[in-house]
């Protein structure tokens, strides 16, 4: 599927929830970050996501510092290449986004952290990174 049917189908919540995986779901997140800034991106792609939690019948799965941490590390490693990449570039570039268990945010989180209810509905700071600055043991 081109990028813009992907985009649009995602805003929409159309595309099929039950293929929908983590690397669409990182594909949507590039896509919606180069066609949008900063915080319309952001705010656009959670309603994107809560569309399809919707559509595939569990609204509840909706995660906000899992959706806003891959978010910023995206919007971030953006910025980091060149301003003409591509998908293939941005994908070959930033291998550790596509693992999904265990992946990026296990180096960023405790378990428990990204299991708490406060993190499914608000983003929660990196709490394994913070630890990290202050000298302690995660």
């Amino acid at each position: 599927m081109q990028d813009a049917e992907f985009l649009d189908r995602f805003e929409q919540g159309t595309l099929p929830p039950a293929s929908f995986r983590h690397a669409d779901h990182v594909r949507a997140a590039w896509l919606m970050l180069g066609a949008h800034p900063g915080f319309e991106g952001l705010r656009r792609y959670c309603e994107g996501i809560q569309a399809l939690a919707r559509a595939a019948g569990r609204p509840g799965l909706y995660h906000e510092t899992i959706t806003w941490a891959y978010l910023l590390l995206i919007r971030e490693r953006r910025a980091r290449l060149p301003e003409a990449h591509g998908w293939p570039d941005f994908a070959a570039a930033n291998p550790d986004l596509f693992g999904w268990k265990p992946g990026v945010l296990d180096r960023l989180y405790r378990k428990g952290t990204l299991e708490s209810d406060l993190a499914r509905k608000c983003f929660v700071l990196p709490d394994l990174a913070l630890e990290r600055q202050r000298g302690g043991t995660p």
